[in-house]
């Protein structure tokens, strides 16, 4: 029993205090409102205070899934050069992509008990992990928040190709009524109605384009990561009571069947 529990810790023993040690690094985020980038919320009267700043912890739901993804840690991985850091054998292309590999294998982007998204880094360099951390934290917040004004982007270029149909007419109108026609009660009325139109396209156009300038966030950071002052992992002394825990448990077993043995065998 002796000699398997001693072999047993001296195997683990020696790739667990052989194995680089790893510090972690957590950055922390709350989920920006939804509706942040609805434009009835700035300009809609009495409407603002129905809004909240946050938004709700399902809203993360999506985020998560996005950090499951492999976009954001290939635009992490070209950031930091993380292919000479992982000192990857490949060259080119194959490097970057086994980098981004290493890398979303030492991190998780989770959301917490709490309604948080913390995405979570292990390193060997205690000072790069953190800076990973909140590289990828803001890859997540910069997609999404693209994401949000997406729809007022569009909104806003069918509105300046709607202002521009508007100024054709009115161009073809005075055109078509010339100047000693101007005086004409028809003409009056299309101008008027087609200038008021103007007026609202043109404030429309002002308000979605304040909208996309101020780009409203998807995530709130309120805990940025920062240097482990301890690492992380291997937990090497856990390791080694559950592997004697273990050891002990298998040594014992292969006694007690041995001894059954003795006692059935003649």
């Amino acid at each position: 029993m002796l000699v398997i529990i001693f072999l047993s810790l001296l195997a683990v023993g020696i790739f667990v205090f052989l194995t680089p040690r790893k510090y972690l690094s957590v950055a922390i985020a709350v989920p920006g409102s939804v509706v942040s980038a609805d434009r009835a919320r700035i300009f809609g009267e009495n409407i603002q205070a129905l809004y909240s700043n946050l938004g709700l912890p399902d809203d993360l739901d999506v985020i998560v899934g996005t950090g499951q993804l492999d976009t954001i840690y290939l635009a992490v991985t070209d950031q930091f050069n993380l292919y000479d850091h992982y000192k990857v054998s490949e060259q080119g292309n194959d490097a970057r992509i086994k980098a981004a590999l290493l890398l979303k294998r030492n991190s998780k982007v989770m959301k917490s008990e709490y309604g948080e998204l913390k995405v979570e880094v292990w390193d060997t360099d205690k000072d790069l992990a953190p800076q990973l951390a909140n590289a990828l934290m803001e890859k997540l917040k910069t997609i999404h928040q693209d994401l949000q004004s997406a729809n007022n982007h569009t909104s806003l270029e069918g509105l300046k190709m709607a202002k521009e149909k508007i100024k054709l007419q009115l161009d073809t109108l005075d055109v078509k009524t010339g100047i000693n026609g101007k005086n004409n009660e028809e003409y009056i009325s299309s101008h008027k109605v087609l200038s008021d139109r103007m007026q609202q396209y043109e404030k429309l156009i002002s308000e979605y384009q304040l909208m996309l300038d101020s780009k409203p966030p998807a995530l709130v950071v309120v805990e940025k990561a920062r240097s482990s002052l301890w690492p992380d992992k291997p937990k090497r002394l856990q390791i080694l009571i559950v592997t004697l825990f273990l050891s002990f448990l298998f040594a014992l077993l292969l006694a007690l069947v041995m001894e059954r043995r003795k006692t059935v065998i003649p």
